[in-house]
């Protein structure tokens, strides 16, 4: 069972509690505004509803900013609820860190519907200062002072953790439990998995976030002086390295609501080894080795980084996911575990992200690479990881906030979580067969032998929405009033 290991007065957990609900709050009605956002687009490429390209590319500049950024501050509520039982923590980092995001999310707001912006959420150099006329030098330039203040926000809440870590257990390494792994010290079955998780966490998005901000700084140079102009494939290198870390670090935040609950409902420790201190050291070197798969047509790279992206890409989704999915049916198996919805949605989480890998490890192959990567195969890939992957494991922890100790689901719950674990699917489904019949990603308009995947898309997209506003809507009328569960430490 979850125990704490830090003390902290009872004013202290209460206003840690208020700001974990009041970011679980904000990061759930975002969550579901770019589902409807999605929803347009998908529409719109169906020829349901009719918006003009500047506006459809606006929405999807928003749509992918919005579930990126809204996904690293959500799994960073979880990561910062749990690492704060075995470690101590700051409220007041914790909110400058959303108060910080906030700002960042008003600048991209106006950056993208007063500015005009509308190059994508990776803002690919020299697109943001080459818009022919799309939108305004301002647009561009608040878009990425936006990006800044969410990165700076995310440095000062990783500053706060690196030091509660470090004051605990002395260096990250004893942290990532290295010490145990390399066999210097015998290994601990008890030390905390969210202290593991949050180490690697640490380490990868620093990194990744330092290399944005450095990009982001560079492009803003470029707008105001175009006479500075940077390498091209440096600038897509830095982007990317700094995009795939990020959202992959959001997961990986996230998926400590799986070690610490799963263990809450069946009654069964999820105990350390040197398995689960091994997997979780390599995919702290995998994560920020893999990204060169987003660059594999850019015939510039060199091949030996090319060939490390794709093999990497092969290696990277084992260890943890093994850990994970191995670990989670073995604590599970004949426990006798009450299925209310939290463990419900951290069961989907794991399929969902497991499910995840698959297209992802496809599409890193170069050979298919060359005809896939531009297509909504892509898209196929990254929903599963954040549709039925990333999200889940937030709403898991939002009903496990709100669990009243009830031994059934609600019926409404029931048919809602069907509704949502189905609608998902296909529409994740969806996108990967209209990338096997190689329609492409990124288009407004679409041709009408595409028509009827857009709209099969907009069908499943509608049925997650319903679903999600039924699962949200009970959350949201619940999780003010609630107080931190029983037998929670």
């Amino acid at each position: 069972m979850m125990q704490s290991t830090t003390e902290y007065s009872q004013a202290e957990n209460q206003s840690a509690l208020f700001a974990v609900k009041t970011q679980l709050v904000v990061g759930l009605l975002v969550f579901i505004l770019m589902i409807v956002a999605g929803v347009v687009l998908r529409a719109a490429q169906g020829s349901w509803i009719e918006i003009g390209p500047d506006l459809f590319y606006q929405l999807m500049t928003l749509h992918g900013a919005g579930m990126v950024g809204t996904a690293g501050i959500a799994g960073s509520v979880v990561m910062w609820h749990f690492l704060r039982r075995q470690v101590q923590l700051s409220t007041a980092f914790f909110w400058t860190f959303f108060l910080l995001c906030l700002l960042g999310v008003v600048l991209i707001l106006a950056a993208i519907f007063i500015g005009k912006f509308a190059g994508g959420w990776t803002f690919l150099y020299p697109l943001p200062a080459k818009s022919m006329g799309s939108w305004s030098v301002l647009g561009a330039a608040l878009y990425m002072f936006g990006l800044l203040s969410i990165g700076v926000g995310f440095l000062i809440l990783y500053l706060d953790v690196g030091r509660g870590i470090l004051h605990r257990f002395g260096n990250f390494a004893k942290a990532l439990g290295l010490d145990s792994l390399f066999g210097s010290t015998p290994v601990n079955p008890d030390h905390p998995l969210s202290v593991v998780a949050s180490t690697m966490v640490l380490i990868v998005n620093v990194a990744g976030i330092a290399a944005g901000a450095v990009v982001l700084v560079m492009c803003l140079v470029n707008l105001y002086y175009p006479a500075f102009a940077p390498d091209a494939l440096l600038i897509k290198n830095l982007i990317f390295f700094f995009g795939h870390v990020f959202i992959n670090a959001s997961i990986y935040a996230a998926v400590i609501v799986v070690y610490e609950l799963l263990p809450h409902y069946t009654g069964r420790p999820w105990k350390a080894s040197k398995v689960f201190f091994a997997a979780w050291a390599a995919v702290t070197l995998m994560v920020m080795a893999v990204y060169p798969h987003h660059l594999l047509m850019d015939f510039p790279m060199p091949r030996w980084a090319a060939t490390m992206g794709q093999i990497v890409s092969y290696m990277s989704g084992i260890p943890v996911l093994a850990v994970t999915g191995f670990g989670a049916l073995t604590i599970i198996y004949r426990s006798g575990i009450r299925w209310t919805m939290a463990p419900c949605m951290l069961v989907l989480s794991i399929f969902g992200w497991s499910a995840g890998v698959i297209p992802a490890i496809v599409d890193a192959t170069i050979q298919v690479n060359l005809v896939m990567h531009n297509t909504l195969w892509v898209p196929g890939h990254f929903h599963l990881y954040l549709l039925l992957g990333l999200l889940p494991m937030v709403l898991g922890f939002a009903f496990y906030l709100i669990d009243t100790g009830e031994q059934e689901i609600a019926v409404v719950d029931r048919l809602s979580f069907l509704a949502y674990a189905g609608g998902g699917f296909l529409f994740c489904a969806v996108f990967l067969a209209s990338g096997t019949a190689s329609i492409p990603r990124r288009w407004a308009v679409h041709y009408e032998a595409w028509l009827g995947h857009a709209q099969l898309g907009t069908v499943a997209g509608v049925i997650v929405l319903l679903a999600i506003l039924v699962l949200g809507l009970r959350i949201l009328l619940r999780l003010p009033s609630a107080g931190v569960p029983e037998n929670t430490g």
